[in-house]
């Protein structure tokens, strides 16, 4: 079983990003590809192996924390890679699991795919069963909203949160809603940050 891959980023798609190790090209998924970076310098992806008949997937992980949550949550009943995968790329490990140990359907079913059969699912699958995670985890005010990805306003930036956007199944219809926003602000300056706020509008639309 692989623990984590040291190689370079050569290609970052709305999907997965490819990271050349030994002349060999890993293709990893992962929860927001554009939270990565082509750069000179070898980088050091976390992996989780998931083996099924037709297929043999690699997820990639920036922190440990990401790949432990991610793999709770494929154990719960209803959610696969790519539901876990969208959770992750819409909310921090943090969030997540305060929203599942005080119990907050309402803040989980805000994910998409989730709905809330799936939100109750999790809670009795996993309240009180994250171990170690717990312990990096302030459970915050019912007050408190997502923050996700950081910023920037350039147009291609803009362009590649669109269609990872797209990727993780929003539609047209909704990302149409919210794009003169994002277009407006001038605050903004990276993918991540387009990201960020671009997933904060959306969980208001739900």
């Amino acid at each position: 079983m692989y623990d984590y891959i040291i190689g370079q980023l050569k290609r970052i798609t709305p999907e997965f990003i490819v990271l050349e190790q030994q002349g060999i090209g890993w293709q990893i998924y992962t929860p927001n590809p554009f939270a990565f970076r082509i750069k000179e310098e070898l980088q050091q992806v976390f992996i989780h192996m998931h083996v099924r008949e037709d297929a043999q997937l690699l997820y990639g992980f920036r922190s440990l924390d990401e790949r432990e949550l991610f793999r709770k949550l494929i154990m719960v009943s209803g959610i696969g890679p790519k539901g876990a995968l969208a959770i992750l790329a819409t909310g921090n490990p943090g969030q997540v699991i305060s929203a599942i140990e005080m119990e907050d359907e309402a803040f989980l079913v805000k994910f998409p795919g989730v709905g809330k059969k799936t939100a109750r699912q999790m809670i009795l699958d996993l309240k009180g069963k994250l171990g170690s995670l717990l312990e990096k985890v302030e459970l915050p005010s019912s007050e408190d909203e997502l923050p996700l990805f950081g910023v920037n306003p350039n147009q291609q930036e803009l362009e590649e949160a669109i269609l990872a956007l797209t990727a993780l199944g929003y539609s047209d219809k909704e990302l149409t809603k919210i794009r003169p926003i994002l277009e407006e602000n001038d605050q903004l300056s990276t993918t991540e940050g387009y990201m960020k706020q671009a997933l904060q509008l959306l969980l208001k639309l739900k």
